[in-house]
This record gives C-alpha cells, sequence and structure tokens, in this order.
C-alpha cells in the first residue's frame, strides 16, 4: 500500500510539473493516451475486453463522467495549489463515502462515525481556509474533485459484478483521454511538446499502473481493515514531493487540517473494524481513491 501511494503521489507531482508547461486538456490527452495504452494491453491479455457491449451499462456511464469531472477539478487545483494541500483535502474521501452511502443507500452510520465526518469536514475547512487571506478559489476546485469522486465510487459499487474491473479501467482512460483532447482548444490550444516532455506523462501514465498494482496486491494479500490505514501515507509523500520539487514547506494551518482529516479517517475505519465492517470507508482504498485519470 505504502509503494502504491508512493506511485499515485510520484504521478501527481510529474503531473504538476507538466501544467506549467501546457494545458490541462494536453496533459490529460498525452498522459490519458499512454495509460488507455498500457491498461488496455494489460485488459486484452486478461480477456476483460471479449464482451464490448458492457460498455453501455448507465452506471459505468455515470462512474465514467464522474471520473472525467473529477480529473479536470483536479487537474485545475493542482496547477494552482501545493502538492501536500491538494492531497490534504482528498484525504476526505472515504468520509466522504461513508457519507454518501448513509444518504443514498441507507447504510447504518453510527453517531460516533458521523462525529467523526464532522470532524473530518471541519479539518478541511482549516485546509482551505475560507474568509482568510491564505484562501484560494482553487481550494473549491479541489473539494469539488472530492464530491465527483465519492460519487463515483458509490456508483462504482452498483456496477454489475460481470464487467471485469480492468474494462472499466481501460474506459475511465480512453474517456479521459477524449476529454482532454475536446479541451484542448477551448484551454489555449495545441503545446509544442519536447521529448522530455512526452517522456514525463509516459512515466507518469507507467507510476499509475505501478500504482493500481501494488494496490491490488496489497488487497488481495493482507486484511483490508489493517491494511486501509496506510492510504494515508499518500499524504507524507506529497509532502516530501511538495518539498523536494516545487519547495512548497506546509503551514500551520494545513498540517494542523490535515491531522484533523486524518485522525478522522483512521477513526471511521476503527469503527468500522470494530462493528465488524469494512464498507464503505474501507473500500474507497481501491485504485480510484483520487481520480484514475489523473
Amino acid at each position: 500500500m505504502v509503494v502504491s501511494m508512493a506511485g499515485f503521489t510520484a504521478n501527481d507531482a510529474i503531473t504538476k510539473t507538466m501544467t506549467g508547461a501546457m494545458n490541462a486538456g494536453q496533459v490529460m490527452l498525452v498522459r490519458g493516451f499512454f495509460a488507455t495504452a498500457l491498461i488496455a494491453l494489460l485488459a486484452w491479455h486478461q480477456g476483460a475486453l471479449r464482451k464490448p457491449s458492457h460498455v453501455l451499462d448507465r452506471t459505468l456511464a455515470v462512474r465514467t463522467f464522474c471520473e472525467v469531472a473529477a480529473t479536470v477539478s483536479f487537474l485545475f487545483a493542482l496547477a494552482h495549489l501545493p502538492l501536500a494541500n491538494v492531497s490534504a483535502v482528498l484525504q476526505a474521501l472515504p468520509l466522504a463515502v461513508t457519507m454518501g452511502a448513509a444518504l443514498v443507500f441507507g447504510e447504518t452510520v453510527g453517531w460516533r462515525r458521523w462525529l467523526a465526518i464532522a470532524a473530518g469536514f471541519a479539518g478541511v475547512t482549516i485546509i482551505v481556509r475560507p474568509g482568510f487571506e491564505g484562501f484560494s478559489a482553487y481550494s473549491l476546485l479541489a473539494l469539488l474533485c472530492v464530491v465527483f469522486c465519492a460519487v463515483r465510487d458509490l456508483a462504482t459499487r452498483k456496477i454489475p459484478t460481470d464487467i471485469p474491473t480492468l474494462l472499466v479501467s481501460t474506459m475511465t482512460a480512453s474517456a479521459v483521454a477524449l476529454s482532454g483532447a475536446l479541451l484542448v482548444v477551448p484551454l489555449g490550444g495545441w503545446t509544442p511538446m519536447t521529448g522530455g516532455e512526452v517522456g514525463a506523462l509516459a512515466c507518469a501514465a507507467m507510476l499509475l499502473l505501478v500504482g493500481y498494482q501494488f494496490i491490488i496486491l496489497a488487497m488481495r494479500s493482507g486484511d483490508i481493515s489493517f491494511i486501509a490505514p496506510f492510504r494515508y501515507t499518500a499524504l507524507l509523500w506529497a509532502i516530501l514531493l511538495g518539498y523536494l520539487v516545487f519547495g512548497d514547506v506546509p503551514d500551520k494551518a494545513m498540517i494542523a487540517g490535515a491531522a484533523i482529516v486524518v485522525g478522522s479517517g483512521l477513526y471511521a475505519l476503527y469503527r468500522e473494524r470494530i462493528v465488524g465492517r469494512t464498507r464503505p470507508a474501507a473500500e474507497s482504498t481501491a485504485p480510484a481513491m483520487a481520480p484514475e485519470g489523473m
């Protein structure tokens, strides 16, 4: 799980670097092309593409739309905010999924977990700091990304079990790449790329695949209630890479807010283990924690 989080976060760092050289649509298109090629090849090898009619499933369409919307929100937030800040806000995703499962699916959530959810979003408020000098409107895009990711995760649970996971991932990656192609011109047009920039985006796509593979290994070989808390190491990787690559030093408000969010998430996972449940918060420890297309 720790290696997986490192892979996903390194992908974020590369992507943030590239958003300074080209628009978000171009990043989505080029990186999405490589990601689609890699995942589609793996899906073909595993026989997941034998029934293309599965792509017509309505729930899968909802999931794909939310994934594209989450990716766009994430990239714009990532381009204008420190890597650690965006990562800290995204750590509220399991709490958002827990709340959504209670409100949409009627799942039982005790008062302790409701308090954890409230505390977690209070922590997000500290990170975002609405009304203060440190507030950035792009923080709202990070929050919007959490909303889309939560809806995506809830929709994922309703996808028919006969639809292979790799087919879902292939459709997601290709939809993100296509959406990027449609956004290139509205966002300012195509920027000529160097070989190094193409290679960097190809590397980012490969890191996504590494993240997927290691998280699948973790989920299949270990106790999910024990493994789930290690998803929060993504925040540690984000702080480290943010400092080494971009020179970002988290301020006290960001650290305090992130500590509250992580503490709330860990407590919610603990309560789920106490009552003998691993859903829904632990379920968002799957590869789709943050936008897959990113």
